[in-house]
């Protein structure tokens, strides 16, 4: 279920740790298939036909859907064993790296510092201010979040998102935990080839695991990341390097980007505008709207609005911003993605979304005839399910 990673950065487990890893990789999957299944059938077989006796309705939405099922033994159980779970994450994958916290920091160093390997740049901002939104919670339930700084060239935050979402995605991401990044930016090419970006930039890209599809999908394109937290970036840089794609990654808040006006081809982001307040987001719509240039796009991967999901998936796709220390999470999804995409200063019309089976599982010829279909809205959109996810997309064309 864990994916080896094909890069030089490994906290090499013990026989002990990866046993603990690939058992709560296992539990995930089994949280998210099993009892998710079992916690859906007590809702239809007995909360749905107690609720619509009670109101003679069903329920209007996710908030209601949540109160009726919040006392039932099947929420309580997949909840208990879910947040478990989630916190075994990261005490499976912590002991190795605090083991080689140093060797990591000194191989990173090694990785950014070879010039033989491919290019690419790395700048941090030591007078940039982390944001609150990221130094006060431990996003994800994980330990000092991921911002946290050990030593000098620190990249122990890097390595735990790494390989903590190795454990959580139980193979859901693909081998280099970048189908994302692939599903998103082989949409832009084969839907709009005459398209050519020249300048890409990720926004909120941690560990650069879906910048560098984009990369690999448009070699002549100069690429860019930018986070917050500089440890994540440190080892961004070193493992794009071990893996010879060219990216200049760079300390940088996206509600404040440093860039001229007009200076992207595309603003990309994924899975970022859910950790962000509401004035963040706008914030990073309007900053996104000025570095474009005409004729550029934005594009985001992100959990689906609650307006256009039926009540029980909004219910579930929500669970995170009450149990898993996603506070800004439900407000985001509660918001008219077109307006805030209008809101910014893109027209209405240019608007765009989809929902796209994931490209490094099916196969291009497979996800070429997904690209023009409209978009479904069901259990498969935005959840990882092993039978067939389908990614969330958004965003709008400046235009020209």
């Amino acid at each position: 279920m864990i994916q080896p990673q094909p890069h030089d950065l490994q906290p090499a487990p013990t026989r002990d740790e990866r046993a603990r890893q690939e058992f709560v990789s296992g539990l995930r999957r089994h949280v998210l298939t099993r009892l998710a299944g079992h916690m859906r059938g007590e809702y239809d077989e007995e909360v749905l036909p107690a609720f619509e006796r009670e109101q003679g309705r069903p329920p209007a939405d996710g908030p209601e859907v949540h109160k009726a099922m919040r006392g039932t033994r099947a929420f309580r159980f997949y909840s208990a064993v879910r947040t478990n779970a989630q916190e075994m994450v990261f005490a499976s994958v912590i002991p190795g790296v605090e083991r080689r916290i140093a060797e990591l920091a000194d191989q990173a160093r090694a990785l950014r510092d070879d010039d033989e390997r491919a290019g690419g740049s790395l700048t941090l901002d030591p007078d940039l201010e982390v944001p609150r939104n990221v130094t006060e919670i431990d996003v994800h339930l994980a330990p000092g979040s991921y911002h946290a700084e050990y030593g000098d060239d620190d990249v122990a935050a890097g390595a735990l998102y790494d390989h903590s979402i190795n454990v959580f995605a139980f193979g859901q991401f693909g081998r280099e935990l970048d189908d994302i990044g692939q599903t998103l930016s082989h949409y832009i090419r084969l839907k709009y080839p005459e398209f050519r970006p020249q300048r890409i930039l990720d926004c909120g890209c941690t560990i650069g695991h879906n910048t560098l599809p984009w990369a690999r999908t448009f070699p002549e394109a100069e690429v860019h990341g930018i986070d917050v937290a500089p440890g994540v970036l440190r080892y961004a840089s070193a493992r794009a390097k071990s893996l010879g794609v060219p990216v200049h990654f760079r300390q940088m808040d996206a509600t404040k980007l440093d860039y001229p006006d007009a200076s992207f081809d595309v603003v990309f982001s994924s899975m970022f505008l859910h950790e962000l307040p509401l004035k963040d987001i706008h914030a990073f719509f309007r900053e996104a709207y000025r570095v474009l240039k005409p004729g550029g796009v934005l594009w985001n991967m992100e959990l689906p609005p609650n307006s256009r999901m039926a009540p029980y998936e909004s219910f579930y796709l929500d669970w995170d911003s009450y149990y898993n220390n996603e506070p800004f999470y439900k407000p985001f999804r509660d918001q008219d993605y077109r307006g805030l995409c209008t809101g910014a200063g893109f027209a209405a019309e240019d608007f765009i979304e989809a929902t796209l089976p994931r490209y490094s599982f099916v196969g291009e010829a497979a996800f070429r005839e997904g690209v023009d279909q409209p978009a479904l809205f069901d259990s498969q959109t935005g959840r990882m399910d092993p039978k067939g996810t389908r990614w969330y997309a958004f965003g709008a064309w400046k235009q020209a």
